[in-house]
């Protein structure tokens, strides 16, 4: 009979139940999935730093963000020679970013599975094979009311980084994202300006480089001349772009930083904040800007200092330490309603007494069942002897 026996499956009741947002991935390209949804949530909602490759990064206060008891993930390139994040993510082809992120073990990777049997830049190995780095599967077809969903257990794909690391990042359980480096500009360098400027040619910061760009070459003034001068600040690395690839660059921007306005009340009502410490931005239209140096002293106070909290006499330290004016707690159960006589147990029913047969006495005197059981109890008389 047990050999006739077949295990009992359980199907899963959907993709996500069987495999999760993230998991590793090996040669072979067996899926292990990893349960990283909402680790990093707690009860106080969590906050990141969102750093992206802007200029005006080198502006910012990069070894106090550092420093902080804020967790900081950065995209592609942003950060190199700043700071070594605690999260990172790309977008493009593996080969553009750096061998020191993949192979640190100290920073939690996140890649699109396309990626896995990419080569590691100057190395033999595959992007699989990196410590601490995931993978997961991408969706393009979301809305804007459905930018976080969390029935899929796909990342948003509408060809951004910064878009990806968001919805990364919500997955992650992180609640309070801050900007930095989000210029999402590209400008004209001074001396472009300036030549454009002998042919009545102003730029404007509102308008943008490609309508910038197309002003020049109706003025004749064609866009291989304005190359041949020295470039503006691209990025806050050792990186720049021909004028007409940067003009692109720049549409890319304001497309994305429409799309996060429109975003906002999906943001809203899934408890994301976005706040923009970046300036000049192009967000900051649309999302608040704060100082990095007043969110700094506010995540202080509200997550510690690192840098200045005292450990002197901590081991000889009884008892909790709660804030001050604090009154008493007690950790309670969850409520639960009593029982009403509504939800008592049903009485016993029986079965019902045939027609013509005598009705069964029941009797609650228990002097009369216990008479009546002596009665029919017959005591037989066995010879001793």
């Amino acid at each position: 009979m047990l050999g006739d026996l077949k295990p009992l499956l359980v199907e899963p009741r959907n993709e996500r139940d069987r495999l999760g947002t993230f998991f590793r991935i090996n040669l072979d390209r067996a899926r292990t999935p990893v349960g990283l949804d909402d680790a990093f949530a707690g009860a106080l909602p969590s906050a990141c730093w969102l750093v992206c490759g802007g200029p005006s990064l080198t502006d910012l206060p990069i070894d106090e963000i550092s420093r902080s008891a804020v967790p900081v993930m950065t995209v592609n390139l942003a950060g190199s020679g700043l700071l070594r994040p605690n999260f990172w993510t790309s977008y493009d082809p593996t080969c553009r970013f750096l061998k020191s992120i993949y192979l640190d073990a100290g920073i939690t990777k996140f890649v699109h599975a396309r990626r896995a049997t990419d080569l590691v830049p100057e190395t033999t190995l595959k992007v699989a094979d990196c410590p601490n780095l995931y993978f997961f599967d991408s969706e393009p077809g979301r809305n804007y009311g459905n930018f976080f969903d969390r029935s899929s257990d796909r990342i948003l794909d509408w060809s951004d980084s910064l878009l990806q690391a968001i919805d990364i990042l919500y997955r992650l359980g992180f609640r309070t994202l801050y900007l930095a480096g989000t210029d999402m500009r590209v400008r004209p360098s001074r001396e472009q300006i300036e030549r454009a400027a002998t042919r009545d040619v102003h730029f404007d910061l509102n308008v943008g480089l490609e309508q910038f760009l197309k002003d020049c070459e109706a003025a004749g003034l064609p866009a291989e001349e304005l190359d041949r001068l020295p470039q503006g600040r691209q990025y806050h690395f050792a990186e720049t772009k021909p004028i007409r690839s940067a003009a692109l660059t720049d549409r890319h921007y304001d497309r994305v930083a429409q799309q996060l306005r429109l975003a906002r009340r999906t943001f809203s009502s899934h408890g994301l904040s976005i706040v923009s410490v970046t300036p000049g931005s192009r967000l900051n239209d649309y999302f608040e800007y704060r100082p990095a140096v007043d969110i700094l002293q506010e995540t202080r106070i509200r997550f510690g200092d690192p840098m200045s909290e005292s450990t002197l006499g901590r081991y000889h330290t009884r008892g909790p330490r709660l804030p001050k004016g604090v009154g008493p707690m007690r950790d309670v159960g969850p409520y639960r309603p009593p029982r009403s006589k509504s939800h008592r147990r049903p009485a016993e029913a029986h079965e019902p007494i045939p027609i013509g047969a005598a009705p069964v006495q029941q009797s609650n005197d228990l002097a009369g069942c216990l008479s009546d059981a002596a009665a029919n109890v017959r005591i037989v008389p066995r010879e001793v002897g």
